[in-house]
């Protein structure tokens, strides 16, 4: 039980995070000023953009990678739950690729009314799934699960967080040594002109 409670607490951060992505969202949305019909290409593309990243977020966390297939192969149950979850990722991938396309390739103003019920549209197919998944799919999975899978999910969940930290630190390791490398040859290239000069 301690491990499929680790397991559910960590999947609840990025839930916690996710959410916090998509009112962000919003909260840029219904800063807009309201007194024109269109919106600026350039400001609906970065709202675009922020839209794309939070549904990426939710739609590659670790509840999808390893909480998931495990429940499949513990129980027929989670079935329609789940289907009905990917309904919601439709929903929001199609309101998403709406509000995408009014933006569009041209340097052109956007149809506010469209875009932002677009917007709002996919923020809350991701609200509603991840609601579901907090009061459905968490204590099914809590029930349908068994203690080895568990602790299964959990060895799979700290490999993957390991390799990510391993791979954020790399590029960081690599630029301090780049940076150290051309700090001591800035450093020798100086000692030697001292040296001519004398």
């Amino acid at each position: 039980m301690l491990t499929s409670t680790y397991t559910l607490v960590a999947l609840s951060v990025e839930q916690t995070t996710v959410r916090a992505a998509l009112q962000s969202l919003l909260d840029e949305l219904r800063a807009l000023p309201g007194d024109f019909s269109t919106l600026a290409a350039g400001r609906a593309a970065q709202l675009c953009t922020a839209l794309r990243q939070a549904y990426d977020n939710c739609h590659w966390r670790k509840l999808d990678k390893f909480l998931v297939p495990a429940l499949r192969r513990s129980t027929a149950a989670a079935d329609r739950l789940l289907e009905e979850l990917e309904r919601l990722s439709g929903q929001a991938a199609s309101a998403m690729a709406t509000a995408e396309a009014c933006v569009g390739a041209a340097d052109r103003p956007v149809p506010r009314d469209v875009f932002c019920g677009a917007v709002e549209s996919c923020v809350a197919a991701l609200r509603c799934r991840l609601e579901r998944e907090e009061h459905e799919l968490f204590p099914l999975a809590r029930a349908a699960v068994g203690g080895d899978a568990w602790f299964a999910i959990a060895n799979q969940m700290l490999a993957h967080d390991a390799y990510a930290q391993e791979h954020r630190a790399g590029p960081r390791r690599l630029r301090h040594e780049l940076v150290g490398h051309a700090g001591h040859d800035v450093h020798a290239r100086r000692q030697a002109t001292l040296t001519a000069a004398h």
